[in-house]
């Protein structure tokens, strides 16, 4: 019995090692080729420093210094975009997934429930972004919106809402309602309930919604490149836009990659505990 378990623990050390390499690797090749010459780029592989290239920081002082007016106003077009939707998305997320879980709704016209309601509303992640890409649009064209702040806080919140409603009907679901009628018999109003005891409770799903949809919002290219032209690009499109006439610049790309997954890995080894937490409220339901 203990041989068989010495070899399972071999076994799945074994494959998570493997699996590990597998996930981290990419970021190592990254890493090396953000500091290596083009030369060394373009010759067979090579990812030893100091033993099979020198390393060189010219690339980042390219970034970070020649062109750092240009990084730092897309680093903080992305930011803009992505913090703003993200607490849009958590505050209507949160009031629409509190509601569908305290209430009961009724719509005798198609004889919808609160479960057909939320299905309804993550339903509307399903579509492909590219087939609403052109209503959007036109649209935001029609209301000049185009190349602003406003146009992608907009198109970014309407896509995280539908996650952020069905996350936090579930988490809701997943609390005990004896505190709020206590609270309800102390003389608290449904706000004053809502705000000082559930707010406070849904902490780890409100960090998963905020996280996910920030992601989402940082990572996103297709609406970035439809609605903005100049003054709001956001990272991701200006790493597209690395491409010169000598082809793709892999170090470049590779420095601007790092840049811009650095506060996204922070933020979610700071708040791992919560996200795990808030994804598995829904399986913890009675």
């Amino acid at each position: 019995m203990k041989k068989r378990s010495l070899g399972t623990n071999i076994m799945l050390y074994t494959l998570l090692t493997i699996w590990a390499f597998i996930c981290l690797f990419p970021f190592y090749w990254m890493i090396t080729t953000s500091f290596k010459r083009p030369l060394d780029v373009n010759r067979v592989p090579r990812y030893i420093p100091f033993v099979d290239y020198q390393p060189t920081t010219d690339h980042w002082k390219f970034l970070l210094v020649d062109e750092q007016a240009k990084t730092v106003r897309y680093f903080r077009n992305s930011l803009i975009a992505g913090l703003t939707s993200c607490v849009f998305s958590v505050i209507l997320g949160s009031m629409a997934g509190y509601g569908l879980s305290r209430f009961r709704y009724y719509w005798s016209r198609l004889g919808w429930r609160n479960d057909n309601i939320a299905f309804w509303i993550i339903s509307q992640r399903f579509l492909p972004p590219a087939a609403v890409v052109i209503p959007f649009l036109l649209f935001f064209n029609f209301l000049r919106l185009i190349d602003t702040h406003v146009g992608l806080i907009l198109a970014y919140t309407a896509f995280n809402i539908p996650f952020s409603v069905w996350i936090m009907r579930d988490f809701f679901n997943s609390l005990p309602i004896d505190l709020e009628e206590s609270a309800r018999v102390d003389g608290a109003t449904r706000w004053q309930t809502f705000a000082r005891i559930v707010i406070p409770l849904s902490t780890p799903g409100l960090v998963t919604v905020a996280l996910f949809s920030f992601i989402f919002a940082w990572n996103e290219y297709l609406f970035a490149l439809m609605l903005t032209n100049f003054e709001a690009i956001t990272m991701p499109v200006y790493l597209a836009g690395m491409k010169s006439t000598k082809g793709i610049e892999w170090w470049y790309m590779s420095a601007l990659s790092l840049i811009m997954v650095t506060p996204v890995m922070l933020i979610g080894l700071f708040l791992q505990r919560y996200i795990v937490r808030g994804l598995a409220a829904g399986a913890l339901k009675g």
